[in-house]
């Protein structure tokens, strides 16, 4: 697509960014003769009819958000452009990094550039908000750092005009699971306040070089946000009382959006902020009456005080009321390279969907269509004489699909690709019929955490031994996948009635097999169906396995 013209005067030169939801390119206007920068919406290719539109009026919706506020800060949108039934958003080219690339690279960012950037960054969100509009996904990747030294929140993929509720689905959370607002992880309506939690949660993660709330998995990230308290920050110095009033678990008790400005105003010019240290608990203060630290909810938060109670939250209950997933994400490891896998395995109770530039965690609600005729179908003889896979003839009504992640792999024509999550050197994609109904799904890991695929996926098991109604594992063993060491894990749960992605009571049943290539990347290749059709499932699943192929040239 390199050297493509769009619209008859952007001409795409190279790729600086992507994501699941879509790419940027740098482009040159033919027109005005100047660099531009181009988003392109390469979800839309993968997705349903339905989900196309839904996808297609959010993108529109990031233009018209972000070219309604006019400040500075904004990088700004210079036009919307349909092109390959797609639109396309032209905007001001940036050059440089985002703070996540700077954190990534630097390690951490020192307090007063890190309250520098904040100051920015909220100027930014008062004159969005000013506009009526909700950012609803600040965090560290949408912060742009220019090599002049400017400083650009970008990205209003999810953002929220006042008065428009069409852009997001009933039941779905919009998102970085790391970044979002107690308020938002218990499904309340957002508001200013959520915008400068984020903003929080984003110059936490630049000081400290690690995210304040991040867990083994988003659950366990959800819960922490809205129970515990983040560790107190080793290197936040004067801004550490800053993000303490950010952090304040209830709204309410956040500083307004003018008093933050003063607070950071005053950390970038090497002072602390006196205001600030109002929102600090001292320790007489918190436990005066020996009562034992809040719990959920719990509005207090502090930092740089002795005895303000870091890592006293409450444990989980089963009361908790969170919606449930099953998915990996990065600890907070105290190297920041380190990370756990995020890859799912299993279709349970709901399924978070991190994707792309917007970063957006939707619990999906799948529909209940029977399963295809090539779900149920047998292998028979060749479609296409000459397209083979690796172990045989293609069976009638199945192709050759040359997928994005790196591997080729063999469907039954008419399944859809949907990108599940691609951040931090994974992606997962998903193959269906019948929205996730029966599912094949393709996890590509670039730089693993565990040694073996074996380890990893002990590790899983024990993760959702006790998350699943009537978990079964009927078998987890090493074994060799193409001469490499690998491992192959077969299980069983019930699905409920009331639980995406089934509305129907049901033993499932599933399959997953992992190795690790020559130059360390962790493959692994998953199956589920009911229980009912897995006699079909597993002749499917022995077919795709055998003519699957990783890094095709």
């Amino acid at each position: 697509m390199q050297g493509l013209l769009i619209a008859g005067r952007y001409r795409l030169a190279d790729t600086i960014g992507s994501g699941g939801m879509g790419r940027v390119w740098r482009a040159h206007d033919e027109v005005l003769h100047r660099a531009v920068a181009i988003k392109e919406l390469t979800a839309a290719l993968y997705v349903s009819e339905s989900d196309q539109e839904r996808l297609l009026h959010r993108t529109r919706a990031e233009a018209r958000a972000a070219a309604r506020i006019n400040h500075s800060a904004v990088v700004t949108v210079h036009d919307v452009l349909d092109h390959d039934a797609r639109p396309w958003i032209v905007m001001e080219l940036v050059e440089g990094r985002s703070l996540a690339d700077a954190v990534k690279q630097d390690g951490r960012i020192e307090p007063a550039e890190a309250a520098r950037i904040g100051l920015w960054v909220l100027r930014a969100l008062r004159a969005a908000h000013d506009a009526g509009v909700l950012h609803r996904d600040v965090k560290p990747g949408n912060v742009l750092l220019s090599h002049d030294r400017r400083v650009l929140l970008t990205d209003f993929g999810i953002a929220q005009i006042e008065g428009d509720t069409t852009i997001t689905r009933t039941g779905e959370v919009v998102g970085s699971v790391d970044y979002l607002a107690p308020e938002r992880v218990r499904g309340h309506d957002p508001g200013p306040a959520s915008d400068l939690w984020a903003l929080g949660a984003t110059l936490y993660t630049a000081v400290e070089g690690r995210s304040p709330f991040r867990r083994t998995s988003p659950l366990g990230t959800m819960q922490a946000v809205v129970e515990e308290e983040p560790a107190e920050p080793a290197h936040a110095g004067a801004l550490g009382p800053v993000l303490a009033a950010l952090l304040r678990k209830e709204p309410a008790e956040r500083p307004s959006a003018a008093e933050a400005e003063q607070m950071l105003a005053e950390v970038a010019e090497g002072r602390r902020a006196s205001a600030a240290q109002a929102y600090v608990p001292t320790q007489h203060g918190r436990y005066e009456t020996g009562a034992a630290p809040q719990t959920f909810g719990a509005g207090g938060s502090g930092f740089g005080t002795v005895g303000s109670g870091f890592g006293t939250g409450a444990q989980p209950t089963a009361a908790t009321p969170y919606p449930p997933v099953i998915v990996g994400a990065a600890p907070p490891a105290p190297a920041p390279k380190r990370r756990r896998g995020l890859r799912t395995f299993a279709l349970v109770v709901a399924v978070a969907a991190i994707v792309g530039a917007g970063g957006a965690v939707a619990l999906q609600q799948f529909g209940t269509d029977s399963p295809s005729d090539s779900v149920t179908g047998s292998p028979t003889q060749s479609a296409s004489p000459g397209d083979e896979g690796d172990q045989g003839t293609v069976p009638a009504g199945w192709e050759k699909r040359e997928d994005p992640a790196g591997f080729i792999i063999y469907l039954p024509k008419g399944w859809s690709r949907t990108v599940s999550i691609n951040k931090d050197g994974i992606e997962q994609i998903d193959y269906s019929p019948d929205n996730g109904k029966h599912l094949v799904r393709v996890a590509v890991d670039t730089a693993p955490d565990f040694d073996t695929t074996y380890k990893h996926m002990r590790d899983l098991d024990r993760q959702i031994s006790s998350s699943l109604v009537n978990y079964r594992q009927l078998s987890l063993k090493e074994e060799l996948f193409r001469d490499r060491p690998g491992s192959r894990w077969e299980y069983t749960w019930d699905a409920l009635a009331k639980d995406p992605p089934h509305y129907f009571a049901a033993p499932y049943r599933a399959i997953d097999v992992g190795f690790m290539d020559r130059d360390g990347i962790e493959y692994a290749i998953y199956a589920s169906s009911p229980a009912v059709d897995w006699a079909a499932t597993s002749k499917q699943f022995d077919f795709i396995l055998r003519s699957w192929q990783p890094n095709p040239s």
